[in-house]
Formats: structure tokens, C-alpha cells, sequence
């Protein structure tokens, strides 16, 4: 009988061949017998913290568009990971995690770091969870993982691996792959292309699951087709259209009412990759406006289920959009161009001063005016969204992402993550000071790794839109608002990191062409006006 691979050598031939070859981790004891001897041609990037580690994972892997492999220790690591892990599956990214467990002849004694139940901690924010009956299947039960991880709606995955596993003999895994691809009912498509044929005054809403399928081109082909106003959708955490594009209209509000007043002025909105229904700050009224028909295309079942409204077309939003494509013809032949006008371009925004205290919005400006068009932003200031769609556009496929659960935590770490798998594409972290605190570790890994990332912090000394929250309830005297005291450009330093603070409104340009140039990571602590915004206009 031949010599069998143990399971730490057909685990690596496993992720050499998924090109899982980038490994994300803080290791402790029970992932050293994995570690060890580690291949040449495997790269490990070392957090200082499990949170920054799986946000770092999940830039990777938005970036890339593939699976990024993540390795844990035991039960204090993920749950030190778990805000991260959450972010990952609302923000769909996929996620092979793997985390260390005790050895198997202690597990019974519950001996120190052994992981009680282990595999019930992520849930229910990973696609699967598991830790293998025997020491053999570890590289099937990994296998296993990638490939729901990859599947629509893509997401983070875990498996418990007790540390004697890797030393174990087993069998070499066969050659296997899936597709991920599923098209979209034709019937119901069908459906949706009458009424876009029967429709005087269509709206698209583009959501994360457009940039996301790589789709950004014919969805503007669509708009283009059908005349229709483009909307981004309420809170989304991708740009899928181009925010300078003339059918651009804006952004959808995260209120039942004021969303449901936006979407009145149309006999039919397809939602793209999005769901409408992406509330914050609960203002009751309509889902949806009587006279209008609602569509939403998603790949993600469970998220068509839970649609209030309307018709849920399952499916990949690409091949979505090119049936559609392929079934409307050009606008001439559609309608009478007097019956369909294309929407109103969306008014320019005027220039804001440069006053003192300095702006957000003219913080904003200056990026759209400086940074080059391909910048990819990571966004984490929620009380400066307002002033960022406003005067920074989107214009690029890929360009940005927001915390896609609505937690602090995922930008900063994120950011490096892109930066690290996208070296030639700058990426920028736009923070609330409050925000940029919670991976503040991953500063040294963008300095380690030479990974030039900008951070951008908003510093109005507390947390902005917890006070406008406030003042929208109510809540008055609430304590823990106010952040005084952070020095974010010693903390940079000593992470190895270059560092500015800026407190005149002259100075950002030149530090942000500074910072591009440089081509080392590099914080700048912008002290900006600390007006509570309106959290219903934003």
C-alpha cells in the first residue's frame, strides 16, 4: 500500500489548488502543528487581533472577487473575531475560517483552550459550520467549505480542526469544482420585460450585489436602454453605477416614508442587487407607493424571501441584466421618446467653503478632486455619509465599500486587506475617529506589509451619528457620546505608520497628494466641524 500525505501536507496541496495560497491568522497553540514547516510559496499576514484579522481577510477578498483563507485560534480568537465574521456575511464576502481545537484525547476532560460547542459560537453568521468526526477529513471538510463559501449568496464558512489532526494520514482528495452561476427564472424575466415595455416611468435601484456580480457595465447599459433614474439603494455597502453618470438621480433614504415618497414618481422600480428595504431610523409609511410595481433581483433566497413587497426574481443579477438586455431593444424602437424623457441629471453640487472649523463636506470635495479616479474607498464615518455621496463620487467598478452590518470595526482593517491584494490601485479609509479605533492593530500590518493604504479620520472628538440618533429619539443626556484624548497620529507612529494632523482646510490637499505619492501607509487626522447631522436626511 503507498505512502499516505498526512493532512497537513494535503490540506496545502488543497489550497494551492483553490489559490488559497494567502493565509490571514494570529496564531496560538493549537495552530502551530499547521503552521509549522510553512511552504515557501504560501504568504502569512499576521494581525495583532482577530477582528482586524477577518476584516483584513474580507478587503482581500472583495478586492480579488475570490475566497480569502482565515486561521483563528480556539474559542477566545473567534470570538474575539466574531463583529468581523458578521460583517463578512452581511457584506456576502466569502470566507474560509479555520480556528485550532484542543487535542482529541483531552476534548472530553474539557482541558484549558478547549472550544466548548464550538462550532455553535459563529452561528448564525457563517453559511456552514463543522469540525471533522476524524483527523482524515479535514481536507475534505475544507474542500467543503470553499465551495459554499463561493456559492451565491457567498459568505464566510468555519471549521474546527483539533491540533493532533495534522500529523494523521489520509487519503489524497479527487479533483472536484462547481459552478456558481445560477440564471434567473426565464419566465419571470419574461414577465419583467413587459413591464419595462409597459412602463412610462421606469427606476433602477443599484445595490452591492451589482458591482458585486461584475455587472456595473450593462446595468448602465439598461439605464441607458429604458431612460430609467438611477437610484443607489438605502445604507448599500457597494457602488454598483457610476455616481457621475446624468442618469444618476441619488441616493435612497433608509426610511419606510421618505423612501417610499422617493419612489412614488415611478409606475416600476427593478432593485438590482439590493434590497429597498434597508431601514435605520424607523419612520413608518408605504413599502412601496400604490401604482408601483417592484421587482427585485437577488441571488440570495433567504433575502427574497424576507422582501415585504413586490416580486423577488432569484438569480445572478449579470445574467439577469443581459437577458434583459437581449429582450429590450434599443429606446427608439421601445416607446415614443416624447412618453419617456430621460430622468433630471443630478444638480452638481456646489463647492463648499473652506471654513474653520473644516468641513466634512469639504474634506469630501478634496478627495473627489485629488485622488485618482480608480481610488478605492472603505468608508466608516456614518454621521459624514451625507456630505460623502454628495461631493465624493463613485465612478469605478470596485471603488467602494461601507460596513456592511452597520458595526464599527471593518473599514480600517479592510482597507489594508484591498491594499494588500490590489497594490496598484490606491486605497483610502475614510474614519470616524470613534470608528477607526476598533482594528486600530491593523496600522501595523499595512506597515509591515507595505501595504500604503491612506486613512482619512474625521475627528469631531465623539461619535457623531450615536447623537444624531439621539436627537432623533429623543434621548437626551446620554452618556459615552464623547471621545476625547485620542492622539491617532502617536498610535500610527508607533505602529510604524507615517502620520499628519491636519487642522486648516489648505493643508489636505497637499497632504493627501503627499500620502499618494509616498507609497507608504499613512494617517491623516483631519479635525473636522463637529455639527450633529440630521439622521433622517441623511
Amino acid at each position: 500500500m503507498p505512502n499516505l500525505p498526512n493532512v497537513r501536507n494535503e490540506t496545502y496541496r488543497l489550497l494551492r489548488a483553490l489559490g488559497l495560497t494567502t493565509i490571514f491568522g494570529n496564531p496560538g497553540s493549537t495552530e502551530l502543528r499547521f503552521l509549522q514547516d510553512f511552504p515557501a510559496d504560501f504568504r502569512y499576514i499576521l494581525g495583532l487581533h482577530e477582528g482586524a484579522v477577518v476584516s483584513m481577510a474580507d478587503g482581500y477578498a472583495q478586492a480579488t472577487g475570490k475566497a480569502a483563507f482565515v486561521n483563528l485560534h480556539t474559542a477566545p480568537g473567534v470570538g474575539n473575531a466574531l463583529g468581523a465574521i458578521i460583517a463578512a456575511y452581511y457584506g456576502k464576502a466569502p470566507l474560509v475560517i479555520t480556528a485550532g481545537q484542543q487535542v482529541r484525547p483531552m476534548m472530553l476532560m474539557e482541558p484549558w483552550l478547549f472550544a466548548r460547542e464550538f462550532t455553535e459560537v459563529p452561528k448564525p453568521f457563517v453559511k456552514w459550520s463543522y469540525e471533522p468526526a476524524r483527523a482524515a477529513d479535514v481536507p475534505g471538510a475544507i474542500a467543503r467549505a470553499y465551495h459554499i463559501a463561493m456559492q451565491p449568496p457567498r459568505g464566510p464558512v468555519f471549521v474546527s480542526i483539533p491540533m493532533d489532526d495534522w500529523d494523521a494520514e489520509c487519503n489524497p482528495l479527487p479533483s472536484h469544482t462547481v459552478t456558481t452561476r445560477v440564471a434567473p427564472d426565464p419566465t419571470a424575466l419574461d414577465t419583467v420585460t413587459t413591464l419595462l415595455h409597459e412602463s412610462t416611468r421606469p427606476a433602477l435601484v443599484i445595490g452591492a450585489g451589482v458591482d458585486r456580480a461584475g455587472a456595473r457595465d450593462a446595468a448602465i447599459a439598461l439605464a441607458e436602454r429604458t431612460h430609467a433614474a438611477v437610484w443607489g439603494a438605502p445604507e448599500y455597502e457597494r457602488a454598483g453605477f457610476p455616481e457621475d453618470h446624468p442618469q444618476f438621480v441619488g441616493f435612497l433614504p433608509s426610511a419606510m416614508a421618505p423612501l417610499a415618497e422617493k419612489l412614488a414618481a415611478y409606475d416600476c422600480v427593478l432593485a438590482l442587487g439590493a434590497p429597498i428595504w434597508h431601514y435605520y431610523p424607523y419612520v413608518p409609511g408605504p413599502i412601496v407607493p400604490e401604482g408601483t410595481a417592484l421587482v427585485q433581483f437577488t441571488d440570495d433566497p433567504d433575502e427574497a424571501a424576507r422582501a415585504p413587497a413586490g416580486m423577488a426574481v432569484v438569480g445572478d443579477v449579470g445574467l439577469a441584466l443581459a437577458h434583459l438586455l437581449h429582450a429590450i431593444p434599443a429606446p427608439r424602437t421601445l416607446f415614443d421618446a416624447s412618453t419617456r424623457l430621460l430622468p433630471t441629471p443630478r444638480p452638481t453640487p456646489d463647492v463648499p467653503p473652506a471654513t474653520m472649523p473644516i468641513s466634512p463636506a469639504f474634506v469630501m470635495h478634496t478627495l473627489d478632486t485629488v485622488m485618482p479616479a480608480d481610488t478605492v474607498y472603505f468608508f466608516e464615518s456614518p454621521s459624514n455619509r451625507a456630505a460623502q455621496q454628495r461631493h465624493l463620487r463613485i465612478r469605478r467598478e470596485g471603488g467602494y465599500f461601507v460596513t456592511p452590518s452597520g458595526g464599527l470595526g471593518y473599514a480600517m482593517a479592510a482597507a489594508v486587506g484591498a491594499q494588500i491584494a490590489q497594490p496598484e490601485r490606491q486605497a483610502v479609509a475614510l474614519l470616524g475617529d470613534g470608528s477607526s479605533v476598533y482594528t486600530i492593530q491593523a496600522l501595523w500590518t499595512a506597515a509591515q506589509e507595505g501595504a500604503a493604504a491612506i486613512f482619512v479620520i474625521f475627528n469631531n472628538g465623539g461619535y457623531g451619528v450615536l447623537k444624531a440618533f439621539a436627537n432623533f429619539v429623543g434621548a437626551r443626556n446620554v452618556p459615552g457620546l464623547e471621545v476625547p484624548g485620542l492622539d491617532l497620529c502617536q498610535i500610527a507612529r508607533g505602529f510604524g505608520c507615517d502620520a499628519h494632523r491636519i487642522t486648516r482646510p489648505e493643508e489636505i490637499a497637499d497632504a493627501l497628494r503627499a500620502a499618494t505619492a509616498a507609497r507608504v501607509p499613512t494617517l491623516l487626522d483631519i479635525i473636522v466641524d463637529a455639527t450633529v447631522p440630521d439622521l433622517v436626511a441623511k
